[in-house]
């Protein structure tokens, strides 16, 4: 092994775009000394070229990059998620001492770091999943980030990665979020979120254009407007941004010249796989999801669409239509956010971490994707109620989807007459309606399954546990025994 005398305090294993912005990012904050190394050193050349004042200690092989790691050695792997990483965090555990901290920085699966925690932990070695939110300049000026691991490894963790985070309201955009996979837990649901986020943003948008004939141009007066308000965040601003860029080659907007197909990598769909196993209705995280599968069937949809003779036509709308539009936005974004901190709670519940909510929502106003001064409510809610039933409980957040619900309402009903889909819109108010009701038609359904598969229903009379005998004459109703299984 080379020696490098353990000069650096903090390394970074994988120099693609991330790698390399979060490595930079380290190299500028006081204190920090910063090993690098990538399995092709010609990119840790690239690095050294364009960025040779920051003091690199660079390694042309594994062992030499440990050997420049001062103790306990700690490292940020930020590299392809899965086999690639497997591979890093396998070279790394040969060589690294009980105590020393390796850190997944990728978009892992949680079910996978809890798995990783583990096996690292019993060599003694401290493995740290850690969800890194902001793309390519967070990485280099300042992420949201979100660890999880022990807290052991977070005593020497913590300050290195508070020197790098975000900042909002004077505060580091970093919290030890809890043991093993809590981390990237996390960073799934506010991708979810994310997903969310940006479908009722769409929405909105082509409410606006395709319905109430706004321009592209009038609909960047609109955004830039929407986000001097409560609506004001990051998502809402880069709308502004891309709205305004032009094609070079056409003259169009940009956005009418980009296909209509939008892809993803799998969080939003891990979002709503979790949450199903775990019984949480995060509808708009899901609808979300659905609406860019539906975008990325090109074939389906123009066989449908040459099989349909009539569609609808545009409603008429009212002069309050953008203000319209505006109130269901903000309505089924406190659904939205509403579902995924439930889904935290119930992830917290299923795997045993301590997870505060109000310190998830602070390290979100800043370096993230989904940062906006919405967040601050949320914070506000969880100081006031640590133990809320749900975002839509708390008085801020009640009157506000109280004050925009006929508002909503008006804009699903547009939408449906007009045949613009509004999945984001529509599930939003469904799921909200769904809590308001006092009674739902799941009775009918717990009928439905004693008839066929004699799974029992229970009374809004009396306690206990009924079977209906569906083929006696008399149909008689039995109670059940309670189960000892």
């Amino acid at each position: 092994m080379a020696d490098n005398n353990g000069q650096a305090n903090i390394g970074v294993v994988g120099l693609a775009v991330m790698g390399s912005n979060l490595a930079r990012n380290l190299a500028s904050r006081e204190g920090n000394t910063v090993a690098v190394y990538n399995r092709t050193y010609a990119r840790t050349e690239e690095l050294l070229q364009e960025h040779g004042d920051a003091g690199f200690i660079a390694s042309e092989d594994i062992d030499g990059f440990v050997a420049s790691l001062s103790k306990p050695r700690t490292a940020i792997i930020m590299v392809q998620a899965g086999k690639g990483t497997d591979a890093v965090i396998g070279q790394l555990a040969e060589r690294f001492e009980p105590g020393d901290i390796i850190v997944d920085g990728g978009n892992a699966n949680f079910h996978d770091t809890i798995r990783r925690e583990h096996d690292l932990r019993e060599k003694g070695l401290n493995f740290v999943g850690t969800g890194i939110s902001g793309g390519e300049e967070g990485a280099l000026n300042g992420p949201s980030i979100m660890p999880g691991g022990s807290k052991e490894a977070w005593e020497t963790l913590g300050p290195i990665l508070k020197s790098i985070a975000a900042v909002a309201e004077g505060e580091p955009c970093v919290t030890h979020i809890g043991t093993d996979g809590a981390g990237h837990f996390v960073k799934m649901v506010h991708n979810g979120i994310e997903y969310a986020d940006m479908q009722l943003i769409a929405e909105s948008y082509d409410l606006l254009r395709r319905v109430g004939g706004l321009s592209v141009e009038d609909l960047v007066q609109v955004f830039d407007e929407w986000n001097k308000g409560d609506l004001e965040s990051y998502l809402i601003e880069i709308t502004g941004e891309v709205l305004k860029q032009r094609d070079a080659d056409t003259g169009k907007p940009l956005v009418d010249v980009i296909r209509d197909e939008a892809g993803s990598k799998g969080t939003g769909v891990w979002t709503v796989q979790n949450a199903v196993g775990l019984g949480i209705p995060v509808s708009g995280i899901g609808e979300a999801v659905f609406a860019r599968a539906v975008s990325s069937k090109p074939v389906q949809r123009a066989a449908v669409q040459k099989s349909i003779t009539n569609r609808p036509q545009l409603a008429e709308v009212p002069d309050t239509f953008a203000d319209d539009v505006r109130a269901a936005l903000y309505a089924s974004k406190v659904v939205a956010y509403a579902q995924g901190f439930d889904l935290i709670i119930a992830g917290a519940k299923e795997y045993g971490w301590d997870i505060d909510l109000g310190n998830v929502a602070k390290i979100w106003r800043g370096g993230c994707i989904i940062r906006a001064q919405f967040l601050n409510r949320i914070v506000e809610a969880y100081d006031e109620n640590p133990s809320l039933e749900s975002l839509l409980v708390d008085p801020y957040f009640a009157n506000a989807v109280s004050e925009g619900e006929a508002a909503w309402r008006r804009i699903v009903g547009i939408a449906a007459a007009s045949g613009v889909p509004a999945p984001g819109f529509s599930s939003a108010l469904s799921y909200f309606d769904s809590l308001a009701s006092d009674r739902l038609p799941a009775s009918l359904i717990q009928g439905q399954r004693d008839f066929f598969g004699a799974h029992t229903y229970q009374r809004i009379d009396k306690d206990g546990t009924f079977h209906t005998l569906w083929s006696d004459d008399d149909r008689r109703e039995v109670e059940q025994e309670p189960s000892t299984h």
